[in-house]
């Protein structure tokens, strides 16, 4: 799966973690940055990520709390931006939302649990069902 990532420097080093473990699991990564743990504005790579994904593929996003990314991500129409704290919510996430980017917080969650995370919401399809698929539409809508 081609997949886009991007954080800023809060989630600098758990973008990198991701990236490598999840090369290894044969996904294509785009990277949109940042590249180092220098402070940069959150809003920009969100906003790079978002227009990558825009119904096309799935996007990761990570900064030191992780809702910086997911209001700035959900900006953008066709974006789907979910906050994942733990599997369940990743789970949902795509399962009920369709959700297409999962946004992480680089800070206080181990780089480990953000993999399972990354790996739970990849893993999830959408199930489609009717009430979903309408709630999905009023949400593309706005």
């Amino acid at each position: 799966m081609k997949l886009v990532i991007g954080c800023d420097h809060a989630g600098f080093a758990t973008k990198e973690y991701l990236i490598k473990k999840l090369a290894t699991a044969g996904h294509t990564i785009l990277d949109v940055g940042t590249f180092s743990e220098k402070s940069v504005d959150y809003p920009t790579i969100a906003k790079d990520v978002a227009q990558h994904v825009k119904g096309r593929t799935k996007g990761i996003l990570v900064c030191g709390s992780g809702t910086g990314m997911v209001i700035a991500a959900n900006k953008t129409k066709g974006v789907r931006a979910a906050m994942a704290y733990d599997t369940y919510s990743a789970e949902m996430a795509r399962k009920d939302n369709d959700a297409n980017v999962i946004c992480l917080r680089g800070r206080g969650v181990s780089k480990h649990k953000n993999l399972s995370l990354v790996n739970t919401f990849l893993a999830t399809k959408f199930t489609a069902a009717a009430r979903h698929k309408r709630r999905v539409k009023q949400l593309n809508s706005l």
